[in-house]
């Protein structure tokens, strides 16, 4: 498509803007309504910037807008809507596009749109258009705040937003090829924006305390005025005479002579006297051609010193990847006149809004109101204005707002934070780069600052100096930050001039640090020290057996006068035990069983009044069930529970047994625990600066000295004192023994301009005596040329390659090296066993391996080492209950036999599971049985529950009444894993319990208890919700599954009471049915007949158990005895507002509640033969609330015991059911 013809709606839109004739612009009637269209074109453009390219094509800016604005700043509408379309023809590219596009089209259109803005900016450069501008900005900045208007304020922010867009253009590297000193469009842009004034309204709005919101806008603005100007050389313009002002132009002159000169004086002598009309040829004895002979030279021998087999060969394209990043500094410098106006601007600033002015931007920043990186600005003003001031005359109170320890803090903080982006976010490292260079800049100006304020004649100055030095120096962040820096350079993400201004600082910080040492005795520094513990490798904890009977009954025997000591008062208790941490990640849950075993834990370790403490308090956080005793517990009653807690068998975490790795590969992925261990220590200086004396650091070094010719004798002093350091103050002078330094050395001494680099020579001739000089006594000293070095390398080189291995300096290591005829053994080991089918061939080799001590890991990476295994993975360690996968015909007859013999039990695949022989999981034996036809469904398999007969009472059944067969019970006293896995397949799989209907007067024993309890509240609520979902399906005709979900705190803590849900599960309630399901249920099978006798069940028969003796417990009540007639539900009670939802609640289930019956499970996992450990309290008044025999117990619980082991079987029988699969 070609740009340049207009679409026809636009350039009819255009057309009504008007004309100009002359000097004169006539606008038409539709002026205003033509340039709202045009915003809105813009606001409809494809990603193309179709609009915006066409508008650019025909130069509407440049011949109608301006000259609108120009000559129309009296029509305020008008005015305000050429400036809104300005500022969107104006915006950056990068914010039309979001990024510079990779492709080669839409790159096109960036590049296109592009040159516009560099074409609009060079129309901007106009007095008359920056006064119009000026002009409004100051009118509108005259009105008091309670007169400017909200249209006002959006004026003035679309100036300067029109403003910052024409100064972030960046210049055409094409059409500005002009010398230093020739003004460039930035600069007649910065001339016109200086005589209409707008910079003294810059300034204006830095400094005034009414305007503080402008200060990012400002503080942008000026970032952009000053892109091209270096500060120093900003501040030394003016000072002396004219002619100093060009001394450093002087000086590379005068070096580019001398050079010049040295090479005309080279050649005169490599030029024979007599011109020989013939060159000659020769042969190069020594040095091969390619083949066997000698090479033939076939020039004049002046030229055989630039002889090289490269000679002729095409240079080898580096890859775009692997190319040097670019510089993005400017070299172009400004008018003089535009330099000295910036010059006054900034001494204006310092002296003025400096310190406000970052105040405000450094508030603004913390809160973050600003936007996305804005922190650069403000990390390029402090480099800038702190040099400029330095460079100045140095007056510390202009720049006392960035000069302190804060200042460091905040932009450690961000040049640590770009440098972990850089490593993260690849594609953008380039950008991460170039913002970690500003913060580099403001940090190297920060610590310069502190260095002049070591040399004022002002005490307090050089006391200030002597703070942050001692902040600074003490914390190990700012010791590590440039050890970082070096190491993670990459020079084609990272500029030169980053690795210039890194080696700058070091330097500086280091001469600092040395001095700051060299005052003092001793320096106590602080140390951070991260220990990395893998968590699977970690050693098991030795766990020590629990204490037997007789060793508790005695040990209670002795704390008992003790605790009657601490009951009587004699004995104070502590004050600072607390049982629960809300601020705790831990479940509230979980922090009862945790205060439970610091409760035995101190009783046996003797801490009678710890204990005590921690029960009391524990019994006030933890009020519900009376688990640590009830509210008004007397001294016998918190002695029961002490002894009690004491003997019991809680249930403890298990330490994590150690796994082995099985390669390298899975170890880098375990999960790791790190802890940092903050402590102080004396610090050395010489052994911090060891920890530059690595590869990296003497890398970037010969990096940036490969262009010393092109450097500042600054940059080549610093990186030479670093080189220096290291092989001088270390005595490393192995260290720098590399060929491409050899080969830095080699054109430095043979530049004709090498006088000019003394300090540089210097160090080559010391460094290459140095290495002939341990050439003459170790010969491998030329091969050792071609490697990086480390402190290791070195110490080898001079003292001899076997001194470490003797063990003068190196740590000893842990796995003993494999000698030859253990290699031999395991290849042939490997080659033995790697045939075998059906065997680990790393257990065989291990096995029969000669040598003892050797591990799997070992074993497998010695194979790798020798080439017999491509990787760590081909050696997979073998999964538990992998290896059992078909089925013999001995294991069908055994299962066959199992099956016949067990048919009739109630439990028929629990005994097979005890019984089978081979270790199987319970899933392969159902599928087993199915496929062999013993059984046709899985129902037939489901653990047969036999409910105990309703027409006996918990008195009648503990009197020996036969309401449960005895063998059941015994059964249940020798509980094991199967069991508690079929009682959790009967609640999941079984449909009993859905289908199961109450008994007549089911539950009401139970219920008076209940009642008696305090549970009179959630009862009627109950009765109340059962009667009234009686009464909806008798209306409805209808039935569905209807939630019990409690709406107060009361009802609540009743449903999580054990007993409570046992009385749930007597009246035939489902409870929850799956973690999709968090409250119990009334089943759809439920009759409205049956549901109003549950409700029957519930209702209260008797007188308040307010009014009964609390002195003896009242015996417990038979279901079967007649009560006294139902009691209706009071109308408009608290429990009739509760009404059951009957649309299902798919929340998850309540975690505390989940966790409360795991524990509870857990409880009763111990054993039936220990007693336990907290049973409930039945105190005077309360009656037992004892079960009638095993099986109620197990009706009684709220969740199927074994939930845990019961989970992990089934995730390994899927693991091997994908296996097989």
């Amino acid at each position: 498509m070609d740009w340049y013809m207009m679409n026809c709606e636009l350039l009819a839109t255009c057309s009504a803007l008007g004309y100009l004739e002359g000097d004169v612009y006539h606008r038409e009637p539709d002026c205003l309504e033509s340039v709202k269209d045009l915003i809105r074109y813009l606001r409809h453009e494809d990603e193309t910037r179709d609009v915006r390219q066409q508008l650019g094509a025909a130069q509407i800016l440049q011949n109608d807008l301006l000259p609108i604005l120009v000559q129309y700043p009296q029509d305020k509408v008008l005015f305000d809507a050429i400036v809104r379309l300005m500022v969107n023809l104006t915006q950056p590219a990068l914010l039309c596009f979001g990024k510079v596009p990779a492709d080669a089209a839409s790159r096109h259109h960036f590049l296109q749109v592009l040159s516009y803005l560099q074409a609009y900016k060079e129309a901007f450069a106009s007095e008359k258009v920056f006064v119009v501008l000026s002009e409004k900005l100051y009118d509108l900045l005259q009105l008091d705040w309670e007169q400017r208007q909200e249209e006002d304020t959006l004026l003035i922010e679309r100036i300067l937003l029109l403003v910052r867009n024409v100064l972030h253009v960046p210049p055409d590297p094409t059409e500005e090829q002009g010398v230093d000193g020739d003004a460039s469009v930035h600069d007649r842009v910065l001339w016109a924006l200086h005589i209409s004034g707008m910079d003294d309204l810059l300034k204006f709005l830095a400094s005034a305390q009414v305007e503080q919101q402008w200060a990012l806008h400002v503080l942008e603005i000026i970032s952009l005025m000053f892109r091209d100007q270096n500060p120093e050389e900003l501040a030394a313009l003016g000072q002396g005479p004219a002619g100093a002002e060009h001394g450093e132009d002087t000086r590379e002159l005068e070096t580019l002579r001398q050079r010049e000169l040295a090479e005309k004086r080279a050649r005169a002598l490599q030029r024979p006297s007599r011109h020989s009309r013939f060159g000659g040829s020769y042969v190069l004895q020594g040095l091969k051609s390619i083949g066997d002979r000698d090479v033939v030279f076939h020039k004049g021998l002046h030229n055989l010193k630039s002889y090289s087999h490269d000679l002729g060969k095409e240079p080898q394209r580096v890859p775009r990847r692997r190319q040097a990043a670019p510089e993005s500094e400017p070299s172009h410098r400004s008018a003089r006149n535009v330099r000295l106006f910036l010059r006054h601007f900034c001494q204006d600033f310092l002296e003025g809004c400096y310190n406000r002015l970052m105040l405000l931007v450094k508030d603004q920043l913390v809160r973050e109101k600003a936007q996305q990186h804005d922190e650069t600005y403000y990390l390029w003003a402090t480099a800038f204005f702190m040099a400029f001031n330095r460079r100045r005359g140095f007056r510390p109170e202009l720049v006392s707002e960035t000069v302190s320890v804060r200042a460091f803090h905040f932009i450690e903080q961000n040049l640590t934070k770009y440098y972990e982006m850089a490593l993260m976010d690849k594609k953008e490292a380039t950008t991460w780069a170039h913002r970690m260079h500003l913060a580099l800049k403001a940090y190297q100006e920060l610590l310069r600052t502190v260095q002049e304020m070591d040399r004022s004649p002002e005490q307090a100055v050089r006391d200030s100096s002597q703070v942050i030095k001692s902040n600074i120096f003490y914390l190990m962040e700012y010791r590590e930050l440039f050890l970082t820096l070096f190491r993670k350079f990459d020079e084609t993400k990272q500029p030169r001039s980053f690795l210039r201004d890194l080696v700058e600082t070091a330097h500086l910080f280091l001469r600092m640090l040395e001095r700051f040492c060299r005052g003092r005795a001793s320096l106590v520094v602080q140390s951070k020290r991260v220990r990395r513990k893998k968590k699977p490798r970690a050693p098991a904890a030795f766990t020590p057996p629990p204490p037997s009977t007789a060793e508790l009954e005695e040990l209670w025997a002795g704390l008992a006068p003790q605790l009657q000591a601490c009951l009587e008062g004699k004995v104070p208790l502590p004050e600072d035990v607390v049982p629960f941490d809300a601020a705790s990640e831990t479940p509230v849950e979980e922090q009862r069983a945790e205060a439970l075993l610091r409760i035995q834990g101190c009783l046996r370790r003797s801490q009678v009044p710890q204990a005590l403490r921690l029960l009391r308090s524990a019994r006030d956080v933890w009020p519900e069930g009376d688990v640590f005793g009830a509210a008004d517990a007397g001294p016998p009653e918190e002695t029961r529970l002490l002894r009690e807690i004491l003997v019991a068998p809680l249930p403890r975490n298990p330490p994590p047994e150690p796994e082995e790795p099985e390669d390298e590969e899975e170890e880098d992925e375990e999960e790791e625990e790190e802890t940092v261990q903050v402590s102080e220590k004396e610090f050395n200086f010489l052994d911090y600066l060891k920890r530059f004396a690595c590869a990296p650091v003497v890398r970037a070094l010969v990096l940036l000295l490969r262009g010393y010719a092109r450097n500042s004798p600054r940059t080549n002093h610093c990186a030479a004192r670093l080189l220096h350091r290291l092989a001088r103050d270390l005595r490393m002078e192995p260290l720098l023994f590399q060929l491409s330094l050899f080969a830095l050395f080699h054109r430095l001494l043979s530049d004709p301009a090498a006088g000019a680099h003394q300090e540089l020579v210097a160090l080559a001739k010391f460094i290459l005596g140095k290495f002939f000089a341990l050439a003459a006594t170790n010969k491998k000293a030329f091969v050792e040329l071609l490697f990086w070095k480390n402190p290791t390398a070195v110490y080898e080189m001079t003292k001899g390659y076997s001194s470490l291995q003797e063990g003068e300096g190196a740590p000893k290591s842990r796995v003993p090296p494999w000698t030859p005829q253990e290699e031999q053994e395991l290849r042939e080991l490997y080659w033995k066993y790697k045939e075998v089918e059906g065997e680990d061939i790393i257990a065989a080799i291990l096995a029969h391996l000669p040598t003892a001590g050797r591990t799997r890991r070992q074993v497998v990476k010695q194979l790798v080492r020798m080439g017999l295994a491509s990787s760590a993975r081909d050696f997979p360690r073998e999964r538990k209950g992998t290896r059992i996968v078909l089925w013999t015909q001995e294991q069908e007859e055994e299962l066959t036999r199992l099956f016949e013999e067990f048919q009739g039990s109630d439990d028929v695949l629990g005994n097979i599971m005890k019984h089978l022989t081979a270790r199987r999981s319970r899933a392969r034996v159902v599928e087993k049985l199915l496929g062999l036809g013993l059984v046709s469904e899985r129902k037939e398999l489901y653990k047969k529950r036999r409910r105990k007969s309703h027409g006996h009472g918990p008195g009648m059944a503990a009197a020996g009444v036969p309401g449960v067969p005895a063998q059941d019970s015994s059964a249940e006293d020798e509980d094991s894993e199967e069991e508690e896995e079929d009682e959790e397949d009967e609640v999941e799989e079984g449909p009993m319990e859905e289908n199961w209907a109450p008994e007549e007067g089911a539950g009401q024993g139970l219920a008076q208890r209940l009642h008696q309890e305090g549970l009179a509240g959630p009862l009627r609520w109950l009765e109340n919700c059962l009667r009234r979902a009686a009464g909806d399906r008798e209306e409805d005709g209808v039935s569905h599954p209807v939630p019990l979900v409690p709406l107060t705190e009361e009802n609540e803590d009743a449903m999580e009471d054990r007993r409570f849900q046992s009385l749930l599960r007597q009246l035939g309630l489902r409870p929850p049915a799956s973690e999709q399901e968090s409250f119990w249920r009334i089943p759809a099978a439920l009759t409205p007949q049956q549901l109003r006798r549950a409700a029957a069940s519930v209702t209260h028969h008797g007188p308040d158990p307010s009014g009964s003796p609390r002195d003896l417990p009242g015996p417990p009540k038979c279901p079967q005895d007649p009560g006294p007639e139902q009691l209706p539900a009071e109308l408009g009670s608290d429990s009739e507002s509760e009404e059951p939802v009957p649309v299902p609640v798919p929340s998850p289930v309540q975690s505390g509640t989940k966790r409360r019956r795991e524990l509870d499970s857990e409880d009763e996992d111990g054993g039936n033969s220990a007693p336990s450990p907290l049973p409930p309290p039945t105190g005077p008044g309360l009656a037992p609330a004892a079960p009638c025999s095993e099986e109620d117990e197990e009706d009684e619980d709220p969740q199927p015991r074994g939930r845990r082991k019961r989970v992990r079987c089934l995730e390994e029988e899927e693991e091997e059911e994908e296996e097989e699969g």
